[in-house]
């Protein structure tokens, strides 16, 4: 499947490609057994940042980072974009292809870490991000990831849950120091791109689904210039 995401052919279909993960086989094993614990993690539905921060935007490529069971990636499919969808985790995968055939449309599904992912730079119209887990690394791998995704007047979109960055470590082993967090991203822009939002507003979350107790995101939302 990453090989047809590189030589830019079209989503055909919405099949499951063969076990070919690419990442941290610890991070798949936690995934996948936070995603088997429960017979649905999320809520089913869009996430409200994406939904309005997309709303004045022409459908194109987009790059879904983090897809989980595949609400996002549905609706944007469903709205007329080219969706490919990044996951480490393939349980969570393969209910985001089950629900994807459902809806009948087509996704291009990618079994990888965003570092490790053999995505074609500089080729998606909108890479979104909505509140990913991604591990930081001391050469800011997974920010640079992001940013490297984006094509000319392409629009990077993250939003994650406010607050989360400043906690202390958890008990549990959760260190917010460990990821990846808006404001890192947005500390590595350079005058090749625009800052259309940056801010911190109420969140408008869907019903049910793990994260539902969050009150408000962070969103920054970026434009390459070129």
């Amino acid at each position: 499947m990453t090989d047809n995401i590189a030589a830019g052919s079209p989503a055909s279909d919405t099949s499951m490609p063969g076990d070919g993960y690419v990442g941290d086989p610890e991070v798949r094993a936690e995934w996948d057994n936070r995603y088997a614990d429960r017979q649905q993690l999320w809520s089913g539905r869009p996430n409200g940042a994406l939904v309005a921060e997309v709303a004045g935007l022409t459908p194109g490529r987009v790059l879904d980072v983090g897809c989980g069971e595949g609400a996002d990636a549905v609706w944007l499919a469903r709205g007329g974009w080219d969706v490919t969808a990044l996951d480490v985790s393939g349980v969570a995968l393969e209910r985001a292809a089950g629900h994807a055939r459902d809806a009948g449309v087509a996704v291009r599904w990618v079994h990888a870490t965003l570092t490790e992912a053999a995505l074609p730079p500089a080729s998606f119209d909108l890479v979104s991000a909505q509140y990913p887990a991604l591990l930081g690394t001391p050469d800011a791998a997974a920010e640079r990831a992001l940013l490297t995704a984006v094509a000319p007047g392409g629009v990077l979109l993250l939003v994650h849950h406010a607050g989360m960055d400043t906690q202390q470590a958890h008990d549990s082993g959760f260190d917010p120091a460990d990821y990846v967090w808006p404001s890192m991203v947005a500390a590595l822009l350079t005058d090749d791109w625009k800052v259309e939002v940056n801010e911190q507003r109420p969140r408008v979350a869907p019903d049910g689904g793990a994260g539902a107790h969050h009150t408000d995101d962070l969103v920054l939302r970026a434009r390459r210039l070129r």
